[in-house]
């Protein structure tokens, strides 16, 4: 965390913390940071960028103005595979906040079998706190690995009792002294030693808890296993065993975790970020809905609302806001519309951005630019095995072409139609990597033809294998 001072101008007024990740980032610098894993989409990235720079400018503005600054939800409407799930989740690394994402459909509505919209929330705390839990960590490990050392060091060899010799104790001085020598060159990794082990109890009601009754089983199960006292055993463990385990002990010693749990809920409630996928599978579709299915996806679009609007969700960890919270939600709308939506929900999301679908041209810079381009991967996979691949630029452009006229020949799913033509392309070089191990491989436009061709021509065979 950084500190700035309330205001426009620093200098004056209340300090505010803001996360590192954001302060210093203008909406250019974020679009850029972005241009380095998404190709294209300017309009999503600008709406992005300028969202996430207002949260900054919200946590600098003083006054009772500042509870009135709501965050403005973004609607990304695109098909798949053009970017909208890439542009959020390089968001969240970008800016450190608490990140979550989950698909609409995975909800019912309440009365329904399934998982509550209000999970999402309770998911966003745990990561929340997971993150401030991890800054705590940087700041005691040092302190944390001494105090391990030190009890690694009493298990091998136990403190004499007082009523020992000063010779006794001299020489134990001088055994534990070569003991730390030895531990710290990893020499008695394998040593056993006898540790206490702190285990929770979980109750009884967690082995009937589902995946998808989470509220009734797992958060049960969560409630009360903070209130029963861990059970301690004693373990005879390897040394290189003992160490994480005393570890994660020791760190739960030396972080204030109420503390940890305080700073996570103000950390969801104010950059907590959540990316809902599949919105316009839970929309109306055009159609009429009295009954049956209809009536589940609006009943998850009206549990979705109060979120969005603004409530009170009750976690684990106590009661969190979701009024400053940032809902990204997107979806491919192909049966459906954004007006499909009710219109609460719609009012909700005021920024509305169209992903266009991607050209061979942005097919070909896919493969080229980004910092973790399909083929800088392949390149250092095969380089693991002493392969060197070369890739021509002609190459680049047949599998841009190739994967470009299978969407629109078959199922357009944009950019990952460039995952299943490039692993297509890669199976036996792959497969026989040890065979070529120290020779140089050129991939050219008519290996790509040759491999590919079979299938790019028979749109039965393309559909079935890509």
């Amino acid at each position: 965390m950084v500190t700035m001072m309330a205001g426009a101008a620093p200098g004056d007024g209340e300090i505010v913390e803001v996360p590192n990740g954001i302060y210093g980032l203008t909406p250019t610098q974020i679009v850029a940071e972005l241009d380095k894993y998404v190709i294209g989409q300017q309009a999503a990235k600008r709406a992005v960028a300028v969202a996430l720079r207002n949260r900054m400018r919200r946590a600098c503005v003083e006054g009772e103005i500042r509870d009135e600054i709501k965050p403005k939800n973004i609607l990304m409407i695109g098909a798949t595979g053009v970017g909208k799930t890439e542009i959020s989740r390089r968001l969240a690394r970008l800016t450190t906040c608490p990140f979550i994402k989950v698909e609409a459909t995975k909800f019912t509505e309440v009365g329904y079998v399934g998982r509550d919209v209000e999970s999402m929330i309770r998911d966003l705390v745990d990561i929340a706190i997971d993150m401030v839990r991890e800054e705590e960590i940087i700041d005691v490990e040092d302190e944390a690995e001494r105090l391990v050392t030190e009890e690694l060091l009493d298990a091998l060899l136990p403190v004499p009792e007082a009523s020992e010799t000063d010779d006794h104790q001299e020489s134990h001085a001088r055994t534990r002294e070569k003991l730390l020598r030895k531990l710290e060159a990893g020499d008695l990794e394998e040593r056993y030693v006898e540790v206490t082990v702190e285990e929770q109890v979980m109750p009884q009601l967690e082995l009937f808890s589902q995946d998808g009754v989470d509220q009734i089983g797992v958060d049960m199960g969560d409630m009360l296993s903070g209130l029963l006292p861990p059970s301690r055993k004693k373990r005879r463990v390897k040394v290189s065993d003992a160490r994480p385990i005393l570890f994660e002990q020791t760190l739960d010693r030396l972080i204030n975790m109420e503390d940890v749990r305080a700073r996570g809920l103000q950390l969801a409630e104010d950059m907590g970020i959540v990316f809902l996928d599949e919105i316009d599978k839970v929309a109306a579709g055009g159609r009429e809905e009295t009954g049956g299915p209809g009536v589940s996806r609006q009943g998850v679009q009206r549990d979705l609302l109060p979120l969005l609007e603004g409530t009170t969700v009750r976690t684990r960890y106590g009661a969190v806001s979701t009024e400053n919270i940032l809902y990204i939600a997107a979806g491919a709308f192909n049966m459906s519309k954004p007006s499909d939506l009710i219109p609460e929900l719609q009012g909700r999301l005021p920024i509305r951005v169209e992903l266009e679908n991607l050209t061979s041209e942005e097919f070909v810079r896919i493969l080229r630019e980004p910092k973790d381009a399909l083929i800088k991967q392949y390149e250092v996979l095969l380089g693991v095995e002493g392969v060197s691949l070369v890739f021509t630029d002609d190459a680049i452009d047949e599998i841009a072409r190739s994967a470009y006229d299978l969407n629109q020949t078959t199922e357009n799913i944009g950019a990952r139609r460039l995952m299943t033509v490039m692993e297509r392309l890669m199976e036996d070089l792959s497969f026989d990597a040890e065979l070529h191990k120290g020779q140089r491989i050129t991939i050219d436009r008519s290996y790509v033809i040759e491999r590919l061709e079979d299938i790019v021509e028979n749109p039965d065979l393309s559909r079935y294998i890509l």
